[in-house]
Formats: structure tokens, sequence, C-alpha cells
């Protein structure tokens, strides 16, 4: 979880630096040079600051689907070399299977990938449509100038997230940590809407990436043991 806790440091610094800019600053930096700005390309803090933002949620989205298409590209491999050793052993032909299934799985589209974990090793993911909506934002955002297609709604008209965030179970007694579990809020899109995370929505969107991958790792480890206790009880 390493790369996950970076990702959202950078996001909580480059949030802060937001929250906190002025247009004095922006401007004494615009000027630094003595060069520039050149109008009438120069954009105003305003003009920035919606850019910023926008610039922010696409790479925000973006890093996003990347750690989680890491996560099943890394945890495939693994599956399949339990299932081929569970079926043929520890053979030549068995790793030249594991390495071709693994390197059509790579080349997957990511609906496609869920598929297979659930159809190769009974894996469902319920973070799937959340994550499979994620590829529909960015779809929008680098093709349609961030509005939302009739290919990307599922059957009831929505492009849906489920965030997980924080809910507090109790009130924390003082100097005590606080208790809370992870529940979903969601958020739904529709044909026109352009697609758009607040700040906050931007920081639950890794915290659900968290969550994705944690519920995967596990998956992955009860696929494991219960695989590999068949094989010694065969």
């Amino acid at each position: 979880m390493g790369g996950l806790q970076r990702h959202f440091d950078m996001l909580a610094f480059h949030l802060a630096a937001q929250d906190c800019v002025t247009e004095e600053a922006y401007q004494s930096r615009v000027t630094a040079t003595k060069m520039m700005p050149a109008p009438p390309a120069h954009q105003n803090f305003e003009q920035m600051q919606a850019y910023a933002l926008d610039l922010m949620q696409r790479n925000t989205i973006g890093d996003v689907l990347n750690l989680c298409v890491a996560g099943l590209n890394n945890y495939h491999i693994f599956l399949a070399a339990i299932k081929s050793q569970k079926e043929h052993g520890q053979s030549a032909e068995g790793q030249q299977q594991v390495n071709q299934t693994q390197q059509e799985f790579l080349k997957a589209q990511i609906d496609a990938k869920f598929n297979t974990l659930e159809e190769n090793y009974g894996i469902l993911c319920e973070l799937e449509d959340t994550i499979i909506s994620l590829g529909f934002a960015i779809q929008a955002m680098m093709q349609h100038q961030g509005l939302v297609q009739p290919a990307h709604l599922d059957d009831q008209g929505e492009l849906a997230f489920d965030l997980k965030c924080v809910e507090l179970i109790n009130e924390p007694a003082s100097g005590e940590p606080a208790q809370g579990r992870l529940v979903d809020e969601r958020k739904v899109l529709r044909e026109g809407d352009k697609v758009y995370f607040t700040k906050h929505e931007l920081q639950l969107l890794l915290l659900t990436a968290g969550s994705f991958l944690d519920q995967l790792y596990k998956a992955v480890g009860r696929y494991a043991q219960e695989n590999s206790q068949g094989q010694q009880g065969a």
C-alpha cells in the first residue's frame, strides 16, 4: 500500500496548496521571469484555478485506475500459477500456460479482466462496477469534453460510483482514537452531465482504490488457501 499512500499524500498536498494559493502569489510567480506572461494565451487566476482542478481530477482518476489495474494484473499471475500447479503440477507445460494466460490478461479490457476473475477463479469484486465507471469517466474527460455519453451508462441510465468513506461508530473519548467503519457514498451521473468530483470526493477515490485492493488481496488469499488444501488432500 506504499504506492497508494504516496498518491494520497501528494493529492492532499496539492489540494492544500490550492486551498491556500492567492491571486497575488500567482501573479508574483507569473511575472518572476520578466518575460512572461504572453497575452492572449495567458490565463488569469480564476481560469488557472479551474484548469488546475480539472487536471487534478484527470490525474487522480488515472492514478486510481492504474493502481487498480496493476493490482489485477499482479494478482492474476499468482492465481494462474496456483490453478496451473493444481491441474498440471510443476511442469514446463504448466508454466508456459501461465505465461500465455497472463499475456492475454494483460491485453484484456478492464471489464474482461473482471470476467476472467469470476469465470476462472470464482472471484467477485464488490467494486467492479465503480472501477469500470472510472474508466468511462476518464474516457469522457479525454474524448468528450468531460460529458457523459449514452455508451457510458448502465441499464438504469446512470454512470454510478460507490465511493468508500469512513463513518464514525461512536464519539471517541478524550484522547482516544476514533473508531469507524467503511461505508458507501454513492455518486451518480447521467447522460450529458459533466464528470466532476469535489476535492473531498477525489480523496475518497483513493480510499476506494485501497478498499478494492484490500478486498482483492483477501479474495486471492482465500483462493490460494482453498486450492492448496485441495491439492494437499489429493
